[in-house]
């Protein structure tokens, strides 16, 4: 059993992923302070994902946008009710903040890099298994003060990403 710095150190890193109280102030904030440019926010059903939240697939929604800069995903998610993972950060952190850090890599390795987290003793809080991706999001916030999404990406989720970097 390894440890988590050299688990990741065999990932890409793709995404920061920010919990916000109010998506469409942080997205005008960053659109016109920074020059950032986000898609119009989306609403998202957990139950549309079958996304779980500890173990169980629950009623859960929230905003998301995200957009490709500078090399590295920006996704924005403000929860709008329910729980879920991002509900409890925004209940711990009103203002809101960095929750997650994403690192991907090609789906056939994905199972061996949730089992390495797992051996390690990190508990995954949510999982999904999509078309383009397969992800688990670890706890890992008394280690590195984040959750760590692992994204198993699919030969159709490699063609989105490249659609999504244009």
């Amino acid at each position: 059993m390894g440890d988590i710095n050299n688990t990741i150190a065999q990932l890409e890193f793709a995404q920061i992923g920010w919990v916000v109280p109010d998506i469409h102030a942080s997205v005008q904030f960053l659109t016109h302070a920074l020059g950032i440019a986000f898609p119009e926010p989306q609403q998202v059903r957990a139950q549309d994902l079958d996304m779980s939240y500890r173990g169980e697939v629950v009623a859960a929604e929230w905003l998301t946008t995200q957009t490709y800069n500078g090399g590295t995903f920006i996704e924005l998610v403000q929860p709008l009710s329910g729980q879920s993972m991002f509900h409890d950060y925004l209940e711990k952190y009103p203002q809101g903040g960095t929750q997650h850090l994403a690192y991907r890599l090609p789906v056939a390795g994905f199972e061996r890099i949730v089992n390495e987290l797992s051996e390690q003793g990190y508990e995954i809080i949510s999982a999904v298994d999509h078309p383009i991706a397969r992800m688990a999001f670890f706890d890992t916030y008394a280690t590195l003060g984040v959750a760590t999404e692992i994204m198993g990406i699919t030969p159709e989720g490699w063609k989105a990403i490249e659609q999504m970097q244009r």
